[in-house]
Parts: structure tokens; C-alpha cells; sequence
């Protein structure tokens, strides 16, 4: 359980990252983000879920 936390704490540092340094990028990115169809969104986190899936199995056997 304890590299849950880890995990999470990591992905906080790596989100955190892009509004810190690049502040006007990242509202631009986000602007766009928001203005995709709802669908290509869900594929998008459809295949990101699946890679992390994939990655964390391969990394633990």
C-alpha cells in the first residue's frame, strides 16, 4: 500500500510541474483540452489507463 502513495505523490509532482514553469502554455493546453469532443477525451484516457495498466504489470513481473 505504501507504493500507492508514492505513486500518487509522484504523479502530483508531475502535474504540478506545467502550471509552476510554464503557467500561459499550460492555461493554453488546458483551453484546448476543453474544446475537444467528449468522445476523442475518452479515448485519449481510455488508451493512457491501459499503457499505465500495461507499464505497471510489466514493471512488477
Amino acid at each position: 500500500m505504501e507504493w500507492l502513495w508514492s505513486a500518487l505523490a509522484i504523479v502530483c509532482i508531475l502535474e504540478g510541474l506545467g502550471p509552476l514553469l510554464i503557467p500561459n502554455r499550460w492555461r493554453l493546453y488546458m483551453l484546448q483540452i476543453s474544446q475537444q469532443p467528449s468522445n476523442q477525451l475518452r479515448q485519449v484516457g481510455g488508451v493512457l489507463v491501459i499503457i499505465g495498466f500495461i507499464s505497471l504489470f510489466y514493471l512488477n513481473y
